[in-house]
């Protein structure tokens, strides 16, 4: 494990005010890592920090109420990291992807590809065994975004996203369509009865990694990663409002940015039509591969930017002028760290939050997937490329 910390503060530069919300003021840091050190712009007051990069493909990130920051992997291993957050343990090694974990009162839940676990969980544990591991319910699996995100609402209900397999998949969550393909949105886990099952929460949406519930309204809002197949500028990666039976259309509609398009690369009929689809609320360019979401609670950055959302972009492989793999890698979307903000519970515009992940030449040192607010109200998150690691961007000291 190494930790690394090296700030140099620069120039600072403004965005023009829109009303009310208020104009970020940015400066740039130099950050030391691992072989070289590399300069970062966020907003005024706040500083970049690399806690560890002693982590394996470190993907969502969840707080106990007790402090302990979790992380699921790629690579198999659920993280348990304590404060200070530089030494992160493993929890539990798995096979099936464990992409997350999620808390309720005495329990821990675990969303592997195939299938959600349950266990208890007491404070400060430091082990799991897996034989203690309980199935509770099935999740379609299969290849192509096998990532499955669950997080416990504001209801204490288990929530949990899953995209479909590709970019013009026929999968749906809809009991209409067999169990294997109802892929590509929220479901609500349904514990009323002996045997647990999901119902569809909200469907339509190609790859929702990430989703949050705005705090002050309850409404839950998720990151959307769009399709390949429309070249480099199109359709814009989505950022969208997600109530009961809310449809986003995907695959069978695209929405530009301006207009609401039929996408036929799918032949089959769509299953509800296209004035019962939900429009985004924000859009990123397309090509970002928008990741985890979390709105600033009360205590965030000292008060700055409550109820607005950052989103971490992981920046796609595509490449300009058709978004083949190919093209020049300086052309791809940069990864960074952006907030959505909100007005009266409505989204109104996205500004950046933290960039300064790629280089000029397209090599990135970092990729943002995760993130979460730890019990100071710094933020923190996740990369799982370059610097496999944790960093934390927290209020500057003095």
């Amino acid at each position: 494990m190494r930790s690394f910390v090296s700030i140099v503060i620069c120039s600072m530069m403004s965005l023009s005010a829109v009303a009310g919300t208020d104009p970020i003021h940015y400066v740039t840091q130099r950050l030391q890592l691992p072989g070289g050190s590399v300069e970062v712009t966020l907003p005024a007051g706040m500083q970049l920090e690399l806690l560890t990069d002693d982590m394996d493909s470190p993907r969502l990130l969840t707080f106990h109420d007790n402090g302990d920051l979790f992380a699921g992997s790629r690579s198999g291993h659920v993280y348990r990291v304590s404060s200070p957050y530089q030494r992160p343990d493993v929890l539990l090694s798995l096979s099936g992807y464990p992409h997350n974990v999620a808390f309720r009162k005495g329990e821990i839940f675990i969303a592997e590809t195939g299938g959600l676990y349950r266990a208890d969980y007491k404070p400060g544990q430091r082990e799991i065994d897996e034989d203690s591991l309980q199935r509770i319910a099935r999740i379609p699996g299969g290849g192509g975004h096998n990532s499955r995100t669950v997080r416990v609402g504001p209801d204490q209900r288990v929530y949990l996203s899953l995209g479909i397999r590709g970019n013009c998949s026929n999968e749906y969550l809809d009991d209409s369509y067999a169990f294997k393909v109802r892929r590509g949105g929220v479901m609500v886990l349904d514990e009323s009865a002996s045997q647990p099952r999901w119902r569809s929460y909200a469907s339509g949406l190609r790859n929702p990694v990430g989703f949050d519930w705005h705090p002050q309204t309850k409404i839950m809002y998720a990151s959307n990663n769009g399709p390949d197949h429309l070249g480099y500028d199109q359709p814009p990666e989505y950022f969208s409002r997600l109530e009961q039976n809310t449809f986003m259309g995907m695959p069978w509609f695209q929405f530009d940015g301006e207009t609401l398009k039929r996408d036929r690369c799918i032949s089959s009929s769509p299953p509800r039509p296209a004035d019962e689809v939900s429009l985004p609320v924000a859009t990123f360019p397309a090509r970002n591969a928008p990741m985890g979401v979390r709105f600033v609670p009360a205590h965030g950055f000292d008060g700055r930017f409550t109820g607005d959302a950052i989103v971490a972009m992981k920046g796609s492989w595509g490449t300009r002028p058709d978004g083949e793999f190919f093209g020049d890698p300086a052309s791809r979307r940069v990864p960074k760290l952006v907030i959505v903000r909100f007005q009266d519970g409505k989204a109104q515009r996205v500004d950046d939050l933290l960039t300064g992940f790629q280089l000029a030449n397209g090599e990135r040192w970092a990729r943002p997937v995760g993130v979460a607010f730890g019990p100071e109200g710094a933020l923190y998150f996740t990369s799982d490329s370059g610097v496999n690691g944790l960093f934390r961007l927290r209020k500057k000291e003095n």
